[in-house]
């Protein structure tokens, strides 16, 4: 009895480490779209969150788009001319490394990069604003490359119902 409940335990164990693999582990460029059974319609923010990608990472001390960071933003561009009725507020996020100040600054040339590459692809200006907020918003704790990677990034965060 004792045995099958370790077995139990373990299996449970291996089952539950395996959800925690997430898409942010890469250090730059674009999260990886999801698809197949459980994807949520496209005409929703849960669609525009997890299978276009809603953020972007950037290298250290670098706000300069890459090709991954640039074909996620094509994507989003692409969504949100489709469903117009949608504003975006992207956010800009930095590393612990560095002073606030500093970090607040290069939040806030992601966010605007972000923004300038949406414009670029036909969003209406008048639909984007930008936020940085450096170093302040960490998805990751840990003093080291694992984390860092994480923190560096701009999110796009949508508002508004999605209409065609």
């Amino acid at each position: 009895m004792k045995a099958l409940r370790l077995i139990a335990l373990t299996a449970a164990a291996g089952i539950a480490l395996a959800g925690c693999s997430s898409t942010e582990d890469e250090p730059v460029g674009a999260t990886t779209p999801t698809s197949g059974v459980g994807t949520p319609p496209p005409d929703t923010i849960e669609y525009f969150n997890q299978v276009v990608g809603d953020r972007v990472f950037f290298g250290t001390d670098r706000h300069d788009l890459d090709g991954g960071a640039q074909q996620t933003l094509a994507q989003q561009a692409q969504w949100l001319t489709t469903y117009g009725g949608t504003t975006v507020t992207i956010e800009g996020h930095a590393d612990e490394r560095g002073t606030r100040a500093y970090n607040l600054a290069l939040g806030a040339r992601r966010a605007d990069s972000v923004y300038r590459f949406l414009v670029s692809q036909g969003v209406g200006s008048g639909r984007l604003k930008t936020v940085t907020f450096g170093k302040e918003r960490p998805v990751a704790r840990c003093s080291d490359e694992s984390c860092w990677s994480q923190n560096r990034r701009a999110v796009s965060v949508v508002a508004g119902a999605p209409s065609s």
